[in-house]
């Protein structure tokens, strides 16, 4: 510690190569976490998007559900004579996430891409389940209209001018509708 302390107050110039390496350590640790909020921030954008998203879709069943809400059932289902049918309406997520994040569709991919052309993220794989609130069973939390997803993000990585392997995570989302009366 004294020949540390030493070394810092010398007036020589000894302490040169120290203040160096701690400024390039200090740069390095800095760059990394700044890759990790760009990580994290576009994972979360992601995620958001593909909520709304969804919320969307549950929100254009809005009208099929409006039938057994006046019924007391929060299920989408149309009358159909003297019985009621299931009806589900998936909408268009991908259009609404190409619009959302600005996606273009690349081999495959939904694709993100910089001003200079390189990719941001992609993403593919959407999944969405939607689950229809059983006819007749009132309104409990355990038994309303749902819409669960699921889609894969992959963001490159770069550290140091070179690219490390890419962050490949899948979101999960979940929306649902409840009568408000």
């Amino acid at each position: 510690m004294h020949k540390i302390k030493r070394i810092l107050t010398d007036k020589k110039g000894s302490s040169f190569p120290l203040i160096v390496a701690v400024t390039l350590c200090l740069v390095m640790i800095f760059t990394g976490v700044s890759e990790y909020f760009r990580l994290m921030i576009i994972a979360q954008g992601v995620r958001d998007a593909v909520q709304d998203a969804v919320i969307s879709t549950v929100n254009d069943n809005y009208d099929d559900v409006y039938h057994g809400v006046r019924e007391g059932y929060s299920g989408g289902y149309q009358p159909m004579a003297d019985d009621f049918e299931e009806s589900l309406d998936y909408g268009a997520i991908y259009d609404r996430l190409d619009t959302i994040l600005g996606l273009s569709r690349k081999s495959g991919y939904h694709v993100n891409t910089t001003s200079e052309g390189k990719v941001e993220f992609k993403i593919w794989n959407l999944e969405v389940d939607i689950r229809n609130a059983p006819l007749a069973l009132g309104d409990r939390s355990d038994s309303r209209f749902e819409a669960d997803s699921s889609i894969v993000l992959e963001v490159p990585v770069s550290f140091g001018g070179r690219l490390l392997p890419s962050m490949k995570m899948k979101i999960k989302t979940s929306a649902g509708y409840t009568p408000k009366f």
